[in-house]
């Protein structure tokens, strides 16, 4: 079964909205393998619609105008990519496609097409927190930047239900971003009592 890993620009307040605005003092070299690493194991993309609409509105003509930046253009060029949206879609870029039907069901039967590379995921919180609660999404990158940004769209939104992780890996970039590694895990069951004992 293939995985599913998503990778996120996120705030130490929790916003992951428009990161183009707040996140590039921090980009560096760490980063830049960071991002390529979780690349790397895909061959297949998953994007909410305004993501991709971001993505598909830039990365073509990175890869067109043949700058530093061209390669990491192509290799998204060349990735299938596949756009979760309510309305028909009509797509320029290549390998681009819009997943039909259920998302839970869609995305369960994605996961167990043939094949060893992962799907990738890069923004598209409204998905990622469909895939959580749905118990889809294997791993989730998050590239938390040391800065508040204080207004626009958080990864998550308020809710009924609690969304409990166990962190796989963290390493600290000299930007002082942190590159946290989470997967899905069992709510705990302690309690005020329990906890009191360790004070």
């Amino acid at each position: 079964m293939k995985k599913i890993i998503a990778g996120m620009f996120i705030s130490l307040d929790g916003v992951v909205e428009a990161p183009d605005q707040w996140h590039f003092p921090y980009f560096n070299d760490e980063m830049g393998a960071a991002v390529s690493a979780t690349l790397g194991a895909a061959d297949t993309m998953l994007f909410g619609r305004v993501t991709y609409d971001s993505f598909a509105g830039a990365w073509p003509e990175r890869e067109l105008a043949g700058e530093e930046d061209a390669g990491f253009a192509k290799t998204l060029g060349d990735l299938r990519k596949i756009v979760v949206s309510h309305r028909e879609l009509e797509f320029t870029w290549r390998n681009s496609e819009q997943l039909r039907g259920d998302l839970v069901e869609a995305v369960t039967a994605l996961k167990a097409e043939p094949g060893t590379g992962a799907i990738g995921m890069s923004g598209s919180p409204s998905v990622v927190r469909q895939l959580l609660a749905a118990g889809l999404l294997d791993e989730l990158h998050l590239l938390v930047h040391p800065i508040a940004v204080r207004h626009g769209i958080r990864l998550f939104d308020e809710g009924e239900s609690t969304v409990p992780l166990r962190l796989i890996s963290s390493e600290t970039f000299t930007t002082g971003v942190l590159s946290l590694v989470y997967g899905p895990a069992e709510a705990g069951a302690g309690s005020y009592e329990q906890a009191r004992s360790h004070l």
